[in-house]
């Protein structure tokens, strides 16, 4: 299909050059003080909403940078802070000067204050708790003021760290009465070793937490600060260093180079904690989850290099690397705990928990489509190359093939992604028309259309949302709703993302650049705006059946975040309502009415509402007795929503063909399927959309002249 991305290509190509070709030079030999001038130029010139960077942006960002650098309030003390104070309002002027006198006090406080609670930690650990004090723990740490001396800094970790051992003996007590009444012969642990137990599990895990800091380098804790000053912008501004921007590519296009294995670091050493399925160590069948690596060694090199107690990212720098060279890895294995050497051909890796997954289901002799997608992924270096569009396409041809008389297309929990996916897979189900309108700051709007009249799907259409479906879900989903060409059902509101973000790569100013990889910043640049010319920025879409979810009383939505840009509208484009149905309406008043009535829905509202009360309790009791008879109050309240789990719907959902056949050899990816349908045969929203598909009433008079353009086409070409 083409689509109408020439002009904004343009644009956005003249935009890139005119930043490329400034005046400006970025000389400074300081790689921080470089980074301040650079992100900064960057935000004003390319911003959509630039700000005053003044004193009120500086009380701002002088805010949240504490709240990030410290926030439970266990390391810094009151006069640390006051002796920040009198950065509050400089932090402009520095940012301007190009200054970083603030975050080097900030940071080298910080690790002092760190390795002397390393120390407290420890000594309040080595005795043991007495439970039966009558002691509370504030958990809302914004409330709480900033010690003023060790004794009450001893105080505040002695607190934590005895709320966290008491919840872990809880539990140890509860495990060793279950013991006791599944074995009467069993010897039960006394409360002096249960004790002992967990606070030994409060020290591995705060030792964790030290062996992760440690990792941590001076450029580390400079992201945090130029991200408090950068998402001051908006919500969505955000530095990413060079490592993080790995990521993101990764997390978007849901491919990368190397061997297929997921790490942690446990201790010092890089443990592998998932194998995954068709890659490299996966198809060698020598690696298993809980493999230790001691030792890389690439192709051309003599020596391995010991990667014990090296940083996580740093291990896995040497590890991974291009499609076809090899790497020899020196494992310890888990069960026997033998050392081998395993060479392994790299190759590109596909996260499938990123991809589009499809299922069938039949009801009453009809059968239905179910397309999940996590997200609209694409690969930022080729459109061409994998992406959300081309795998619904295929998706769609193939649940046709089968016989689908209706798709669900599941946005659940989806962020977002490529807008141009959201255009592609909008014009898999219109004729044509407006998809989107684009709008740049002190711009004219660009409106990006589907212009190919065939129209892959022409079947009924149902979309679930939630409060989590943010950015290109809300353009989908509003568009499907603004020309009457899907049910929405879902969320009272999606998320509220109505913006859309570049990723721009900062060396891309800098010429001679001798100061390695400077990272990138993903920068607000525009907002969208539905064909009917409203905005989801803050309102998101309103579902047209609005069904009680887990979230629909936790404030989660871009209205709840910090600096979000307002609302407003546009001109409506041109565009024509669907008349593929009949009775469109009326199945909607059908499905609200199930919905007022459905049980389980009842419950999931109740539920929620529960939750919403247990998040803003932030008072818990340090004694044993109290603790357990708050705890078995929780216990048995939660018992009235088991049956929320225990939900099952008589539907049997299926995958499709291609699939079933690759389960033959990938027993892994069968078992993922397994899964994903036992949870949609209990899913109460999935059900209903189905029942949907079920009620909507096609025009045939429409879907006749639909394939008669299809059939000329096909002639055509």
């Amino acid at each position: 299909m083409k689509r109408n991305f020439k002009i904004l290509a343009v644009v956005l190509l003249m935009a890139a050059a005119a930043c490329s070709f400034t005046t400006k030079k970025f000389d400074d030999p300081n790689k921080d003080k470089l980074l301040i001038d650079l992100i900064t130029y960057v935000l004003n010139q390319g911003h959509y909403d630039a700000k005053d960077i003044n004193d009120s942006f500086s009380a701002n960002v002088y805010e949240d940078y504490l709240e990030n650098l410290d926030p439970s309030k266990r390391f810094l003390y009151a006069q640390d802070v006051e002796e920040f104070n009198k950065y509050k309002n400089q932090i402009d002027d520095q940012i301007k000067g190009k200054n970083i006198e603030f975050f080097n006090l900030t940071y080298a406080r910080l690790g002092k204050r760190m390795e002397e609670a390393r120390s407290l930690y420890k000594d309040i650990l080595s005795e043991p708790f007495d439970f039966t004090e009558n002691e509370t723990i504030n958990t809302d740490y914004d409330s709480l003021e900033y010690v003023s001396s060790k004794e009450e800094m001893r105080k505040r970790w002695k607190e934590q760290l005895k709320f966290n051992t008491l919840i872990t003996y809880y539990d140890l007590k509860q495990d060793e009465k279950q013991k006791k009444e599944e074995d009467d012969s069993y010897e039960m642990k006394s409360d002096v070793e249960l004790e002992k137990e967990a606070r030994e599990t409060t020290m591995s895990n705060i030792d964790r937490y030290y062996d992760f800091t440690d990792d941590l380098e001076r450029e580390d804790y400079f992201s945090v600060y130029i991200n408090s000053i950068v998402e001051e912008f908006d919500p969505h501004t955000f530095y990413f260093a060079p490592q993080d921007k790995d990521r993101f590519d990764i997390a978007m296009s849901g491919k990368l180079e190397g061997i297929g294995a997921r790490l942690i670091k446990d201790s010092d050493n890089i443990t592998i904690t998932e194998v995954i399925s068709g890659g490299p160590a996966w198809r060698s069948e020598e690696i298993s989850e809980g493999d230790v690596i001691l030792k890389v060694k690439q192709e051309d090199e003599k020596e391995a290099v010991s990667i014990v107690g090296m940083r996580l990212d740093d291990a896995v720098d040497l590890i991974k690397g291009p499609k076809d060279t090899k790497v020899t890895l020196t494992i310890r294995k888990k069960v026997m705990g033998n050392i081998e050497e395993i060479t392994l051909t790299r190759d590109v890796i596909e996260i499938e928990e990123t991809y589009a997954k499809t299922s069938m289901v039949e009801k009453e002799g009809r059968k239905f489509g179910v397309i999940n997608l996590p997200k609209f992924y694409f690969d930022m270096t080729d459109y061409e190359e994998r992406n959300a569009a081309s795998d619904i396409k295929q998706d769609i041809i193939r649940l046709k093939k089968e016989g689908m008389e209706g798709l669900v297309l599941d946005l659940r929990n989806n962020g977002g992604g490529s807008l141009k996916t959201v255009v592609d897979i909008a014009g898999m189900f219109i004729e044509k028309g407006p998809i989107v309108q684009v709008k740049s700051n002190g711009q004219r709007k660009e409106v990006l259309k589907d212009e190919d009249p065939q129209v892959l799907w022409d079947g009924p259409l149902v979309i679930l949302v939630n409060e989590l479906s943010a950015s290109a879900s809300e353009i989908l989903a509003a568009a499907m709703q603004d020309y009457k060409r899907a049910i929405i059902i879902g969320s009272k509101q999606t998320y509220g993302k109505g913006t859309v973000q570049n990723v721009i790569d900062l060396n891309r100013w800098l010429r001679n650049n001798d100061m390695g990889d400077m990272g990138a910043l993903k920068i607000t640049t525009q907002k969208f705006y539905r064909v009917n010319g409203g905005s989801t920025q803050l309102e998101g879409v309103k579902s047209d059946v609005v069904v009680p979810d887990r979230y629909s009383f936790v404030d989660i939505g871009e209205k709840d975040q910090e600096n979000p840009l307002p609302w407003d509208k546009i001109d409506a484009a041109d565009y024509d309502i669907w008349n593929g149905y009949v009775g469109y309406d009326e199945a909607i008043e059908a499905s609200k009415k199930r919905m007022s009535e459905n049980e389980q829905l009842k419950l999931i509202e109740e539920n929620a509402k529960w939750v919403k009360t247990q998040s803003e309790d932030s008072s818990y009791p340090l004694s044993y007795e109290e603790y357990a008879r708050e705890a078995e109050q929780e216990k048995q309240r939660a018992k009235e929503f088991d049956a929320i789990k225990d939900y099952r719907t008589n539907l049997t959902y299926t995958s499709l063909p291609y699939e079933e056949e690759l389960f033959v050899t990938d027993t892994i990816l069968k078992e993922k399927r397994e899964r994903w349908h036992e949870s949609l045969s209990k899913d109460v929203y999935i059900e209903e959309a189905i029942n949907v598909l079920s009620d909507i009433k096609m025009n045939n008079i429409t879907r006749n002249k639909l394939a008669d353009v299809d059939r000329k086409k096909k002639v055509k070409n």
